[in-house]
């Protein structure tokens, strides 16, 4: 399986030694920087370049995961997840990996290296890869519905309030089309 992975400062050590140790796993890692230590990078694009990766392998039919590190990995989570077909997911356990996979179909994980010894790291990220999606029905519908809310921001109506979703519109009022 590819592997695109990426960090900022925080995890740079951990992205070295988990390259290494997925590399033994017979994984091809790709390295979306940074290539040395800078107390102050700025890690967004970091992320966001390996997130593309992990989409556009995707689109060809390539089995590919991303990992995305940083000092908590809630950051580097939410610029993943800017990219149009990601699902990242913030993974502190082992439990929160496998249902990362099986749930929702994550396709990148971030992690907070600072919260975390190297080998929970490993091991969280080996039961990552090894999970697969469990394709139940509710899951899956689930995914797709936020697939399309990210496509044009449709909605489903409201089932609560019997109110009908706003077109090409989110509830707090951002208009894809307008940008």
């Amino acid at each position: 399986m590819r592997i695109h992975i990426a960090t900022d400062h925080a995890g740079l050590e951990f992205s070295t030694q988990l390259q290494h140790h997925l590399g033994a796993n017979g994984h091809d890692v790709v390295d979306h920087g940074p290539l040395e230590y800078d107390a102050v990078d700025d890690y967004p694009s970091f992320c966001i370049r390996a997130a593309q990766a992990v989409v556009r392998d995707q689109a060809d039919g390539v089995e590919t995961l991303g990992i995305v590190f940083g000092g908590s990995g809630n950051g580097e989570q939410i610029a993943a997840n800017k990219v149009r077909g990601v699902r990242a997911a913030l993974v502190w356990s082992i439990a929160t990996a496998e249902l990362a996979r099986e749930h929702n179909d994550a396709n990148v994980i971030a992690i907070g290296a600072r919260q975390h010894t190297f080998d929970e790291v490993a091991r969280f990220i080996d039961r990552f890869i090894a999970t697969p999606f469990s394709n139940e029905e509710r899951h899956a519908r689930r995914i797709a519905q936020i697939a399309a809310y990210e496509l044009d921001g449709a909605l489903e109506p409201d089932p609560r309030s019997g109110r009908p979703a706003l077109g090409g519109e989110s509830s707090d009022g951002f208009d894809p089309e307008a940008g």
